[in-house]
């Protein structure tokens, strides 16, 4: 309630009309001042007229004005400052330290405020908040936040390039590496697949890659799937020894537990067939943030993950009977995701890092070139009313989805807030 609270003072989001303080006083607001997120009164700077005098100094803001006293603010010199004392019931005089009296105002508030909000927070967590109100919203408005979460969900993968970076010593290829691992998992074995990646540094991946089965081996092999093989396969016995081989040479260790997921997942996206993908990728040496780099569109982008898998898993899900016909490594809407989740994040990166502007310019317009990603948080939002013609409003939305929607910060959101501040001005 207190939060709600500093969300009205903030926006002004109270109803027009006269105010006046618990003892009559009126007051108008000039400025409500800044809010305050550490310690100390919760907003600063603010100016009001109170009862015809101008006030300058900072505001505190309390559910009951006893919660001052329960809070120990009448032991702290730096609510002192405090001009105005904005309560949602009045069930105490506030004093300073010189036995002043601080002004105290009933919190104004329209009063469907509290209920629209508590509509908008306690609606069904798998379902949009704003489902009825949000394709009334002005396009200028919506354009405009969703422009910022994409750019918001960006930079947060970029951030986890660039600590990557200063881990591996701005070696980018093995970056690169690491992130290519965490995107074939597409969410699910992310985690799993780059912590695979970090156990198989890339310089111990190099010294074999004119050997398939060696990138296998040591792939499966540091994934623990060889420890459930089937032994009868020669195949899978080639691979157990050749691991064998290897992790001594290398004195590798299995990263434990790796926490694999597989249940409800369709064959096509088990963590073998990625796997094996990524094995596919390190033959004949890995080089693809030369390929990102040298890309010029989406559609360049979307080459660099045309990779067929040959032999043994060219037909196979997992480890055992083959499923008597060719399977691709991965879908064309796979192949966007990749691109999305690999290809602009680190030409983004790259760009940033060498003051490469139309590099950074080239990994916006490839999200605005591709097609938007279809799964049930697009889905969700396309139902409500929402335009999403590329896979840039696509990332804005699951930015929504996760960053808002789902921890219920309907306050925070540029279009809860537009639509609980329009009812309230008359």
């Amino acid at each position: 309630m207190e939060e709600l609270m500093q969300y009205v003072w903030q926006h002004r989001l109270w109803p027009t009309g006269d105010m006046r303080t618990v003892d009559g006083r009126q007051v108008q607001v000039i400025d409500p001042g800044l809010i305050n997120r550490d310690s100390g009164p919760d907003f600063f700077n603010a100016k009001i007229r109170i009862g015809g005098e101008m006030w300058s100094g900072n505001v505190e803001i309390h559910v009951r004005a006893s919660d001052w006293r329960r809070h120990n603010h009448h032991l702290d010199m730096a609510y002192d400052s405090v001009i105005l004392h904005v309560v949602g019931i009045d069930d105490l005089a506030i004093r300073r330290a010189n036995g002043e009296t601080i002004p105290q105002l009933h919190m104004p508030c329209a009063p469907d405020l509290t209920s629209r909000i508590k509509k908008l927070i306690d609606n069904p967590h798998d379902e949009l908040a704003c489902a009825r109100e949000i394709s009334g919203i002005p396009a200028i408005y919506l354009t405009d936040w969703l422009s910022s979460l994409a750019y918001q969900r960006l930079y947060s993968k970029v951030e986890r390039i660039q600590d990557l970076l200063r881990r591996f010593n701005n070696d980018w290829e093995e970056v690169c590496y690491i992130t290519f691992a965490r995107a074939l998992g597409f969410g699910i074995n992310g985690d799993p697949l780059q912590r695979l990646a970090m156990s198989l540094p890339l310089r111990f991946m190099r010294k074999h890659s004119d050997s398939l089965t060696s990138m296998e081996a040591l792939l499966f092999g540091q994934a623990g799937f060889l420890d459930s093989a089937p032994k009868d396969d020669p195949y899978t016995r080639l691979l157990i020894e050749e691991y064998a081989f290897l992790s001594n040479k290398f004195s590798l260790r299995q990263p434990q537990p790796l926490g694999w997921k597989m249940s409800r997942m369709r064959p096509l996206n088990f963590p073998h067939r990625r796997i094996a993908m990524l094995a596919a990728v390190m033959e004949g040496g890995f080089r693809m943030m030369s390929d990102i780099i040298e890309a010029e569109s989406s559609e360049d982008a979307m080459s660099i993950f045309d990779i067929p898998l040959t032999g043994y898993w060219s037909s196979r899900y997992n480890f055992g009977p083959t499923a008597g016909r060719t399977l691709p490594a991965i879908s064309h809407t796979s192949a966007g995701i990749m691109v999305i989740n690999v290809v602009i994040p680190l030409l983004y990166a790259y760009g940033l890092a060498y003051d490469n502007r139309s590099m950074c310019d080239l990994a916006i317009n490839m999200l605005h070139q591709l097609p938007p990603e279809r799964n049930s948080i697009v889905k969700l939002f396309t139902g409500s009313g929402v335009q999403c013609k590329d896979a840039f409003t696509s990332q804005a939305l699951i930015e929504l989805r996760h960053s808002y929607c789902e921890t219920r910060k309907c306050l925070y959101c540029r279009l809860g807030h537009r639509m609980l501040s329009a009812k309230v001005r008359p």
